[in-house]
């Protein structure tokens, strides 16, 4: 259901993705579907779930590397809050190679990128087949038993506090595909073609892994299955052996340090463009690219370092981060909402032109918007809803509080400074923009910290106002 409901959304920003080949991804999108309140609030909710989705999955390699071997279990002192003290430490590790990583250049990451996901879609399609030799009980069993814990409507709640939360947490970031538009070549095509498979493939194969191994599993029971040491990397072992699992583990390991990489990518695009629009403090430092690197460096250090302070906090604080994670799902699915709410309006003021080249979802664009736009609404009401269960006794209230301050704070940054031009100019697509669309790309879009990737590339961009429908701009 999540899968079906989340590429609605995916179709919708496909088409964004291929009239708006731009740099930062929602933000962009809904800058220019909306307008500038709307793609500030945008980019600052997803932006700050982003930081926290990179610290949550940098946290994830204690999960896989210590069951690889022992020796990666570096905090040992005997006490119960090793494992969290140990998680941190080799969260820390990962997300300062990350740091490195996105600030040496768009190549590096591309080749790794690329290796990782070659080795990970062969590697969940053997352990599909393995776990699937390897089957105990049916299917019905796996996914229907109640194994004696309740009946009928008692399953109505869980089902969709942890059923729906669990999926949405793999199934979004799927527009990090269109953030690199502007290094990409051919982005209006392959963009959308990358978003759509990148859910597709998240989708389809995380639901077959966790199909297989509930039904691999020897005992459902077993206490493991829900224990931050366990899970599904216990169930590998148990099942296919210590060494053959060990293999797997190896290529999980590998998952989540290209999954960093690439949650790492999409944040300092995504703040990157905001500052090139003069709509952060700092603007002036955000917006630079470095010459040597073509990329912007301060941008990936600055994401890095707030991703590792979440997870130095997380050694003091664990609930409070626990909590914010959990958040962060809220917030990248309002972000989705603000997205597909104002490609909504924009349709049904006439104001959508169409596209021969690109990808373009016809007669079916208005069905699919607007049930893009009441999927994302129940995605937030259900994950913001307070469940104990979720956010605990005293904090059920937690996602409702937090998203209101973090939003406040946006509207109070955005009224005092943001609303106005910030700083120096840094070939920033500001609100003169706006008015003269067509000059302001043909001046700036072959400037060096607007084009990081590729040469001799033909970028055509629409913006509201612009009777001839697209700029052609020759960045040579």
């Amino acid at each position: 259901m999540v899968l079906a409901g989340q590429f609605l959304v995916a179709l919708c920003f496909a088409e964004l993705a291929a009239r708006y080949p731009l740099s930062g991804g929602v933000y962009q999108w809904s800058k220019y579907v909306g307008n500038w309140l709307v793609g500030f609030l945008t980019g600052w909710i997803y932006l700050a779930c982003l930081v926290v989705t990179l610290a949550a999955v940098a946290l994830a390699m204690q999960s896989a590397l210590p069951q690889i071997w022992s020796g990666f279990q570096i905090v040992a002192t005997g006490q119960a809050r090793d494992t969290a003290v140990n998680a941190v430490l080799l969260g820390c590790m990962l997300l300062a190679a990350s740091t490195f990583i996105n600030a040496f250049g768009v190549r590096l990451l591309a080749t790794i990128n690329n290796v990782g996901v070659i080795s990970e879609l062969a590697g969940v399609v053997v352990l599909i087949l393995l776990l699937a030799r390897h089957a105990v009980r049916p299917a019905s069993d796996a996914l229907l038993s109640t194994m004696g814990r309740g009946t009928g409507s008692a399953y109505v709640g869980p089902f969709l506090a942890a059923a729906a939360l669990t999926a949405s947490y793999v199934m979004y970031g799927f527009d990090t595909a269109g953030s690199l538009a502007e290094e990409t070549h051919d982005p209006r095509r392959r963009a959308p073609r990358a978003i759509l498979q990148a859910l597709g493939a998240a989708g389809v194969s995380g639901l077959l892994v966790l199909l297989f191994t509930l039904r691999a599993a020897p005992d459902l029971r077993d206490p493991m299955l829900a224990s931050a040491d366990g899970g599904l990397s216990h169930v590998v072992k148990s099942v296919l052996g210590a060494g053959l699992g060990r293999i797997f583990l190896c290529d999980v390991a590998f998952a989540i340090f290209v999954c960093t990489l690439s949650v790492h990518t999409g944040t300092v695009r995504v703040m990157f463009a905001m500052a090139r629009d003069g709509k952060l403090p700092f603007s002036g430092a955000f917006a630079k690219v470095s010459r040597a690197t073509s990329t912007p460096v301060i941008p990936a250090i600055a994401v890095g370092a707030g991703a590792i302070l979440i997870l130095v906090v997380n050694v003091k604080f664990p609930k409070i981060v626990e909590l914010i994670t959990a958040v962060a799902i809220l917030w990248a699915n309002l972000a989705y909402l603000l997205v597909v709410a104002a490609m909504l309006w924009q349709r049904l003021s006439g104001k959508t032109e169409a596209r021969q080249d690109g990808f373009s979802l016809g007669w079916f664009g208005l069905a699919v918007n607007v049930l893009a736009m009441l999927w994302s609404a129940f995605m937030v009401v259900n994950v913001s809803w307070p469940r104990s269960a979720v956010y605990g006794e005293e904090n059920r209230f937690a996602a409702v509080r937090y998203t209101a301050v973090l939003a406040a704070a946006g509207w109070i940054w955005f009224s005092l400074r943001g609303r106005s031009f910030v700083g120096e100019k840094h070939d920033n697509m500001s609100a003169e923009a706006q008015d003269q669309p067509v000059a302001f790309v043909e001046e700036h879009l072959g400037h060096n910290n607007c084009t990081t990737g590729p040469q001799n590339a033909d970028i055509q961009i629409d913006f509201p106002g612009d009777e001839s429908g697209s700029a052609g701009v020759s960045n040579k």
